[in-house]
């Protein structure tokens, strides 16, 4: 099989933003400038629109002024949306779950037989990136002659910590052993063919459209 090169990144994972959306100035900068670049509108238009000087509106996008009730209602009027919609990400929580080691909940997932555990290691619902992600610890401690075969929607990773899988994804068999990573398309039909050597872990995460 020829190796591909990974895509460059677009985006640091490690960067920190310069304007922090806890600031509110930056928060409804970022909500009016994106709901003039939906609607095709140039911050020349909007400044027609709104009576306001482009240098004005130029600083509430970029979060460099306050503005007043007024200015936001003449934002709120020409760009048709409710004035409450500015501070949405501003209002908007971020979530975070911290779960120790040990203390992931067992789930009993379809096709979970004796010897195979699943410990959901975390879970975000509703959140601003409209993306469900759910880590999985997978413990697999005695053979079976058959296994259920998984299929889903979203992205599914694995990353084997300990023992030896072979791991089929639709028709291709992937021998997974400890650091060997296994990224796909969960439609596909998915799941361990054979143990080669127990006990087996390993990481499962698994990525879906909120809503679906």
């Amino acid at each position: 099989m020829n190796k591909i090169d990974p895509p460059a990144l677009t985006q640091n994972p490690h960067s920190i933003s310069e304007q922090r959306e806890n600031v509110l100035e930056v928060a409804i900068g970022r909500e009016v400038r994106a709901y003039r670049k939906q609607q095709n509108i140039t911050v020349a238009e909007l400044s027609t629109m709104t009576g306001l000087s482009i240098g004005m509106l130029s600083k509430i996008e970029n979060g460099n002024t306050s503005p007043s009730l007024g200015t936001l209602e003449s934002l709120s009027h020409a760009l048709a949306v409710p004035l409450t919609s500015f501070f949405r990400k501003f209002e908007e929580r971020r979530q975070a779950v911290h779960t120790k080691a040990g203390e992931g909940s067992v789930v009993v997932a379809e096709g979970t037989r004796a010897g195979h555990q699943y410990n959901l290691l975390g879970h975000i619902g509703s959140n601003s990136s409209g993306v469900i992600v759910e880590p999985y610890l997978i413990t697999l401690t005695s053979k079976s002659d058959t296994f259920e075969i998984f299929q889903h929607g979203g992205i599914e990773t694995i990353y084997m910590l300990e023992g030896a899988v072979d791991y089929r994804h639709g028709d291709e068999v992937y021998p997974l052993r400890p650091g060997d990573t296994l990224h796909f398309d969960a439609d596909a039909p998915h799941g361990p063919e054979r143990l080669i050597e127990l006990p087996a872990r390993y990481i499962a995460v698994i990525s879906y459209p909120q809503n679906t």
